[in-house]
């Protein structure tokens, strides 16, 4: 029994609801948390923000070191467990993080959250609807980004609002009551995975060679340019609103442009939904990588009167790029051992999306409103690494 056998009993629209809203859950009290929570525990613990933002950096090289054994993991148990546990990770970091009254329970909490994060944000999740669905998971992978794109948009309001009324350790608290009395059931519920079909093993010989170096090849390119992407996506998205006030923008218009970000993304994603969606995934991520060099030339010819063009050019670029880390190499390489080349194939953009709001920081203040042009030229470097592939390249 395959596990394409097992879709058909596993309703789409529950699954997706399930994932989709346990995903926003471990997103908004994991990545997004620094940007709300960050000033009141560097000045409870005597820090600064700038060591809590690295103490996430850290956490998500963790994540990405983690990818390539989360993928085997799933690929080979399924991924309902797998989920299940990293809910149970995420409370034993947060409710660390909590009690934290030093820079080493604060770095310990980080550390288990990072381990969360590997074994519980989009990779991961990606894996199992692979697993779940096998070449037919496409649309599912879509539907969950669409849910969790919205991790924010209600995280950030109900963090900020927690830690105003209360504090930032009752902010905490609350997130791990909620890994445990929402995000855990919804995993749980998820189809358990069935047995693969074992893969047919060709002859040794020539053809299959060429055909390892065929597939080695398509990962590191699709491994740059995931790279790319996530320095650009993180690293832009640090410096957004100084930018556009570089670029002649006032604050509020700088405040409006990058509010533009987020709809962008859900309407991007909408798109890929339907009309791209017909198409294959390659066409999605070429179109999605020349977004940014786009928006960054109408920002430097319109200056502020094109702020809001140059954002949601980004963000549109950015939600179609999400939904790319697992429907390209399901594409490319089917959903046999789907969880472990996404694994590999993540782990260097953990590490550039972890290091770009350093470095385009550096650049900023050495070439100021230029460094927009060291983005712009790292999408066209990952767009022509999309041209050398193929769809028939590795299938």
């Amino acid at each position: 029994m395959s596990s394409l056998a097992a879709a058909g009993t596993a309703r789409p629209l529950a699954v997706v609801l399930a994932l989709g809203t346990a995903q926003t859950i471990a997103w908004a009290s994991s990545y997004y948390l620094p940007a709300i929570l960050a000033a009141p525990i560097a000045s409870d613990l005597g820090l600064v923000p700038t060591h809590v933002f690295g103490a996430l950096s850290a956490a998500l090289v963790i994540s990405g070191l983690l990818g390539p054994r989360v993928g085997h993991a799933i690929d080979t148990f399924g991924g309902r467990g797998l989920l299940a546990v990293s809910n149970l990770v995420f409370v034993a970091g947060l409710l660390l993080l909590s009690v934290a009254h030093g820079v080493v329970v604060l770095i310990a909490s980080w550390i288990l959250l990072g381990i969360a994060m590997g074994m519980g944000l989009y990779e991961a999740a990606f894996a199992t609807l692979a697993r779940i669905y096998g070449s037919n998971a496409r649309r599912t992978i879509t539907g969950i980004t669409l849910i969790a794109g919205f991790a924010s948009t209600l995280g950030w309001p109900l963090t900020t609002w927690l830690a105003s009324q209360y504090d930032w350790r009752v902010a905490c608290q609350v997130w791990a009551v909620i890994h445990l009395g929402l995000a855990l059931p919804l995993n749980l519920s998820l189809p358990r995975a069935v047995p693969l079909d074992q893969p047919h093993r060709p002859d040794p010989g020539a053809s299959r060679r060429s055909g390892r170096q065929s597939e080695t090849f398509a990962m590191v390119l699709l491994a740059y340019m995931f790279a790319a992407a996530s320095f650009v996506s993180s690293g832009v998205s640090a410096i957004l609103p100084a930018m556009l006030v570089a670029f002649g923008a006032t604050p509020a218009q700088a405040l409006i442009a990058g509010a533009l970000v987020g709809p962008a993304q859900v309407g991007a994603r909408l798109l890929e939904a339907g009309w791209l969606g017909r198409f294959h995934p390659l066409l999605s991520a070429r179109l999605a990588m020349l977004m940014n060099p786009i928006g960054v030339i109408a920002l430097v010819m319109g200056g502020p009167f094109l702020a809001s063009t140059f954002t949601v050019l980004y963000g549109a670029g950015n939600g179609i790029i999400t939904i790319a880390r697992g429907t390209l190499p399901l594409a490319l390489f089917g959903p046999s051992g789907f969880g472990r080349r996404v694994g590999m194939i993540s782990l260097p953009s953990r590490a550039t999306g972890a290091l770009a709001p350093l470095a385009l920081g550096v650049m900023v203040e050495h070439f100021g409103s230029s460094a927009l042009w060291i983005s712009a030229l790292a999408s066209i470097s990952a767009f022509f690494a999309l041209l050398m592939l193929r769809a028939d390249q590795t299938r």
